[in-house]
């Protein structure tokens, strides 16, 4: 449940502000929501790579499942003739242990501000999502569960950027979308021994850690589409030195198709990664799923992720065959606000949600040497407020 907040004392004035014009004072309105999701469950899984690099069964808690768990703050203020102010601050939690996400950052989800017009789109500032990563977060057959669904090696780590300018439209069923980063912030891990990714805005050095991408969706009564395209230039460095910039370009189509309680979801995407004089990956994935809404209360989802590599210069990018992995989840609301959800999986020639050196860093599911598979079952609980 959203609660809207109101006290002068939240967030600095909240309320009615009056704003000063050349004909007088109008009286904009104001209000900031208090927002979130505590999600956790109690996980099993096979074949995960141990400390002295074995293989080892893993017990765990962790702290988060179908959504990311999340607070945050989402504010608007109506400036009249069609315009609205707008900001969100929104800060990832661990469940499992009560710890800052995203690199301990108090807003690591996403921090921006902006303007929206209702005739012309909106325009914001801050960390946000890419264009592409939001579009496909509409044809995802899992919505992006935190638990297993392969976001990772789909749109790559560099999902959320810093220092962007971020434009989104929406005129009738279309929505259009794109982004630049001066910086994004992200890491791509190490490859080499060279380190891949960084905070950008060096001075000099306009193209380092830079990022831009674009989106067109279309969302029909029953058909709905998107087209995308993300690209990253990760700054490489060796100790101290800068060696240039690598290229890690995504691109994307995916369509659905709702039928009465069921939609029907497919997608590609291309990608290439290179480094300053070398290809590092070349890969394609495709995916295919259907979400069934069984009866008001309980939903099933059924998907297949499958990862062709192509070529890759560097051995150790490159894993023992490709990669695929099919994900059940089915999902009870006792209400709106609380359900319970057993989710489970199993990847091939891959640790769960496709984890491999080849996308830049392991997201915890490290699959063991001489193993070619890995289960997973996770039995959770989902609060929303």
């Amino acid at each position: 449940m959203k609660k809207s907040l109101l006290p002068l004392a939240m967030l600095g004035t909240i309320g009615t502000v009056g704003t000063v014009g050349s004909v007088g004072i109008a009286q904009a309105q104001t209000a900031v929501t208090v927002y979130g999701v505590v999600d956790s469950n109690v996980e099993f899984a096979t074949n995960v790579k141990n400390a002295s690099g074995g293989s080892d069964s893993r017990f765990a808690v962790n702290g988060g499942g179908l959504s990311g768990s999340r607070w945050g703050f989402r504010g608007t203020e109506d400036l009249g003739r069609g315009l609205t102010g707008l900001f969100v601050l929104e800060s990832g939690i661990g469940v499992d242990t009560g710890s800052l996400q995203q690199g301990g950052r108090l807003f690591g989800r996403q921090a921006f501000v902006g303007l929206k017009s209702a005739t012309y789109g909106q325009i914001t500032f801050g960390r946000q999502y890419t264009s592409l990563d939001e579009a496909l977060s509409n044809f995802s057959p899992a919505y992006y569960a935190n638990t297993y669904e392969p976001v990772i090696a789909v749109v790559g780590p560099a999902f959320r950027e810093d220092n962007t300018v971020k434009y989104v439209g929406t005129f009738g069923p279309v929505t259009v979308g794109a982004h630049w980063s001066f910086g994004t912030g992200a890491g791509f891990g190490t490859v080499g021994g060279a380190t891949i990714g960084g905070a950008g805005e060096v001075p000099g050095q306009f193209r380092r850690d830079s990022g831009y991408g674009a989106q067109v969706s279309y969302f029909g009564e029953a058909l709905s589409a998107t087209v995308a395209y993300d690209q990253v230039n990760p700054g490489v460095t060796n100790g101290t030195a800068f060696l240039g910039t690598g290229t890690v370009r995504k691109a994307t189509a995916a369509m659905g198709y709702a039928i009465g309680p069921a939609k029907i979801e497919a997608g590609y995407r291309w990608g290439r990664s290179t480094g300053p004089q070398q290809t590092l990956v070349r890969d394609d994935i495709y995916w295919a799923g259907v979400a069934y809404q069984a009866t008001s209360a309980l939903a099933l989802t059924l998907e297949y992720y499958y990862q062709d590599f192509h070529s890759s210069t560097l051995p150790a990018l490159r894993p023992p065959g490709n990669p695929w992995q099919l994900m059940f989840i089915a999902d009870y609301n006792f209400s709106k606000r609380t359900d319970v959800y057993l989710t489970t999986a199993y990847a091939k020639n891959a640790g769960l949600a496709l984890d491999t050196a080849s996308i830049g860093f392991s997201n915890g599911y490290p699959l063991a040497p001489a193993k070619t598979n890995m289960l997973g079952v996770a039995l959770g609980i989902r609060h929303k407020f």
